[in-house]
């Protein structure tokens, strides 16, 4: 190859396409207190606060902050949103008269919210308490009969996101390293997706380092609130990864898993990201050169991050999470009954391996199922 032709390729590898997603952020300690503001941007009036059961204190708390234009706080949203609570909490926002709704908490509260968008497309403003960074994207999930389904609308983008770190402060130490690990799976296959471009990668391995160093502090002191800073810095730029990429294997892994099996969000991305990564990095040398760095310069991403994961007391099996060995069959036609991107080919022996790997934790593997030198 010569060098004209070689700096033609290097131009050709630097084509993309990249649209800017059209939401506002405030970001900061004390930012709750703006809330109101972002109401007044988008002209907000009457909203529904939708939380989980277990933050219906703080979705109490950002009701009463925005008094009378609070019409009611719905504590409902459970993982994997389920068909029948999201048609519950529309019928409720439908009732109250809701020209918007602010989600507090994670990735549940925030599907709530996307499920009520998706059907009345009511504006959402979200109010995050963990780093499952759901908020930074266009991407919805509903649950049905045992089955997740996922897209992309436009409607459910929020419009507005308000980051406090104050408000993660109080998330437990376990639930912040998986929801951490969450994120960084997010980053992690924007670096080799397909659609891909040099703007996302950069977010994509800025995320990543920004999380990596600041779950080992959280771990050591949960209330130290400029690690909870660079986490939910973190979790912005892998949520913003996710909502700008097609996602891989790894995720269509645990859309299964918790569709199917009703397994936890947050640990099920745990205890797959280094399996998944494992098998997929051979094949996505630019992607394992950027989590490289942003690891701080270890040679196998995937073994520093089940190792990692293990340092922070986070589960590292499926078995851990509920998951038998009868149930790997299942997993396995849904997880092939579909085309997707991923860097490497897969088929039903490989998924099998993989998945039979994860559910004892043993060690990451390129190659699963075969014995490695």
């Amino acid at each position: 190859m010569t060098a004209k032709t070689m700096d033609t390729q290097k131009t050709r590898d630097r084509e993309f396409t990249y649209q800017a997603l059209p939401m506002r952020v405030r970001f900061g300690i004390g930012s709750l207190a703006d809330l109101p503001a972002e109401l007044d941007a988008i002209g907000l009036k009457r909203v529904l606060v939708l939380c989980s059961p277990e933050q219906a204190a703080t979705g109490r708390e950002v009701a009463q902050a925005l008094g009378s234009r609070a019409v009611g706080v719905l504590p409902e949203a459970v993982m994997h949103v389920p068909a029948e609570a999201a048609q519950k909490a529309s019928d409720e926002a439908k009732r109250v008269g809701a020209d918007g709704c602010v989600t507090v908490g994670g990735g549940s509260a925030i599907g709530l919210g996307k499920a009520i968008a998706l059907n009345h497309s009511l504006p959402i403003i979200a109010v995050p308490t963990t780093y499952a960074g759901s908020e930074m994207t266009p991407v919805w999930g509903l649950t049905t009969d045992g089955r997740k389904e996922t897209g992309r609308d436009a409607r459910v983008l929020p419009r507005s996101v308000v980051y406090d770190p104050t408000l993660s402060a109080t998330l437990p130490v376990g639930m912040s390293v998986t929801s951490g690990v969450n994120a960084i799976a997010h980053a992690v296959e924007a670096l080799y997706a397909p659609d891909a471009t040099p703007i996302i990668s950069l977010m994509a391995e800025e995320g990543v380092r920004a999380l990596t160093g600041a779950l080992p502090k959280i771990v050591k002191d949960s209330a130290d609130l400029d690690a909870r800073s660079d986490a939910l810095y973190g979790s912005w730029l892998c949520g913003a990864c996710l909502g700008a990429t097609t996602m891989s294997l790894h995720h269509k892994l645990c859309h299964a898993l918790g569709g199917t099996l009703n397994l936890p969000h947050a640990q099920t991305h745990t205890v797959v990201l280094p399996y998944a990564l494992a098998f997929n990095q051979p094949a996505a040398p630019a992607a394992k050169a950027a989590l490289s760095r942003a690891l701080g310069g270890v040679e196998d991403p995937a073994l520093a991050l089940w190792n990692l994961t293990g340092e922070l007391g986070a589960p590292r099996s499926l078995a851990e999470l509920g998951m038998k060995e009868s149930d790997v069959e299942r997993i396995v036609e849904e997880v092939t009954g579909y085309s997707y991107g991923n860097p490497r080919p897969i088929d039903a022996a490989t998924v099998r391996a993989l998945l039979t790997d994860a559910l004892h934790g043993g060690a990451p593997r390129e190659n699963p199922g075969q014995q490695e030198d």
